[in-house]
C-alpha cells in the first residue's frame, strides 16, 4: 500500500494511503462477504474514512491511523497469498497485534501474518494454527524447551495447542508415545467411591483430552493406538513411580495438583521426552488448606534453564468473544473487592485458593 500526504487541516495533519488489490485476489476475499471484513476495520478506526472503488482501497485520516490501516491490509494480503482465507476474528486479532506493537505494548518481533499462517497440524480437512501472538510464542516455546508451562484462563488454547504439538511430534517420530494426564481432584484421587468400572470412574475427568484427540486423529485409530500404548490417558495418581522416556507428556488442569503431586510429576521426566503443563490458577478446586502446585512451582522453577513459562491472558481467548469479557470482568471484580474468582478469600472452599 502506498501512502501520500493530503492537505493539512487546522486541527490535525491528514494523511492518505491507497492500495491496489492484485487481480488474483477477488475483492470478496479482502472485504469479506457483505463487506464484513471491511466493517471490522472501519469499526477499529472510526475516525478514518475508508473507500473502495473497483480493486482500489483508499484511507484518509490521522497519519497514525492511516499507517495502521495500510499495515492491516498489507498483512491481509500476505495471509491471502498463502491460500488461507481471512475471517473477521483474524482481522480483529491482526489489528490488535499491530496496535499493541505501535503503542509499545509488544516487542513486535512477529507480524500478524507470521502468527496466523503458522501451521501446527493438519488433520481431517482442517489446520490447527495459533491465533494470537502469545499462542505462537507458546507453541514456539514447546519446540525450544523440554518443560513448558502454559498458564492462562479458560479458552486460551493451552491444552488444545499442546495436544496438537504432541500429535505432530508423534507423527514426525520425535517421540514414541503420548501420555495425557489430569488430576481427578473432584474425587480426591480416590476413584473407588465412584460407581462402575475403572474406565467409567476416570472417564469424566479425562473426557476433554479424548475430545481433543478426536479432533486431531482418525477416531478409528485412537483405540488401536491406546491398546498399543502409543497413546495413554490416565489420572495423575497413576504416574507415581514411573520414568517416562521417549514421550510427549501433557499434564492438564495442573492448578488442581498439590505441591507434592507437581514435584512427583516433574520428576517422571525421562530421556528424549518433553513435558507441557497447563492450567488456570484462577480456577483452583483443591480442598481447604491445600496449596496449588501450579502456583508454587512458578516461584521454584522460574528462570531455570530449559524450563519456560508461557502466560496467556483474556486477549488470547479463542472461544466466544464473551468469554474474554467474562474473564476480564472477574479480574476487575476481584481487584476491586479483594476476592478470588468472585468469592471472598476468607469464606468457604475458595478461602485457600490463593496459596
Amino acid at each position: 500500500m502506498t501512502q501520500s500526504s493530503t492537505a493539512h487541516t487546522p486541527a490535525q495533519e491528514q494523511a492518505r494511503a491507497q492500495l491496489t488489490v492484485p487481480a488474483q485476489h477477488p475483492m470478496v476475499t479482502v472485504l469479506g462477504s457483505g463487506d464484513s471484513l471491511l466493517r471490522v476495520i472501519e469499526k477499529a478506526f472510526p475516525a478514518a474514512d475508508i473507500h473502495v472503488r473497483g480493486n482500489e482501497i483508499s484511507a484518509v485520516g490521522d497519519q497514525k491511523d492511516v499507517a495502521l490501516i495500510s499495515r492491516v491490509f498489507d498483512e491481509m494480503m500476505l495471509v491471502l497469498r498463502t491460500g488461507q482465507p481471512m475471517t473477521e476474528d483474524a482481522v480483529e486479532r491482526s489489528i490488535a497485534m499491530l496496535k499493541a506493537s505501535d503503542n509499545g505494548e509488544s516487542d513486535g518481533q512477529e507480524t500478524p501474518a507470521e502468527v496466523l499462517t503458522q501451521n501446527i497440524l493438519s488433520s481431517r480437512g482442517r489446520t490447527i494454527r495459533p491465533k494470537t501472538l502469545n499462542q505462537k510464542r507458546y507453541v514456539d516455546a514447546i519446540d525450544k524447551h523440554t518443560i513448558v508451562f502454559g498458564i492462562g484462563p479458560a479458552g486460551t488454547g493451552k491444552t488444545y495447542l499442546a495436544m496438537a504439538k504432541a500429535v505432530q511430534a508423534l507423527q514426525s517420530k520425535q517421540v514414541n508415545r503420548i501420555i495425557l494426564t489430569r488430576p481427578a481432584v473432584e474425587a480426591g484421587e480416590r476413584l473407588g467411591f465412584l460407581p462402575g468400572t475403572l474406565y467409567e470412574k476416570i472417564d469424566p475427568y479425562l473426557r476433554p483430552l479424548y475430545d481433543a484427540l478426536h479432533d486431531m486423529l482418525d477416531p478409528d485409530s485412537i483405540p488401536r493406538l491406546m491398546a498399543a500404548g502409543t497413546i495413554e490417558v490416565a489420572p495423575l495418581a497413576y504416574m507415581r513411580g514411573r520414568t517416562l522416556n521417549d514421550a510427549f507428556i501433557i499434564l492438564d488442569e495442573a492448578q488442581n495438583t498439590s505441591p507434592e503431586q507437581m514435584k512427583m510429576f516433574l520428576t517422571r521426566l525421562g530421556f528424549e521426552s518433553k513435558i507441557v503443563i497447563t492450567g488456570d490458577v484462577t480456577q483452583v478446586d483443591l480442598p481447604d488448606g491445600t496449596k496449588s502446585g501450579l502456583r508454587q512451582v512458578q516461584d521454584i522453577l522460574e528462570g531455570l534453564e530449559d524450563v519456560h513459562f508461557s502466560r496467556l491472558s483474556s486477549q488470547d481467548v479463542v472461544r466466544h468473544k464473551l468469554v474474554g469479557r467474562i474473564v476480564d470482568a472477574y479480574e476487575k471484580y476481584d481487584t476491586t473487592h479483594g476476592t478470588q474468582n468472585g468469592t471472598h478469600k476468607s469464606r468457604g472452599k475458595s478461602g485457600h485458593k490463593g496459596k
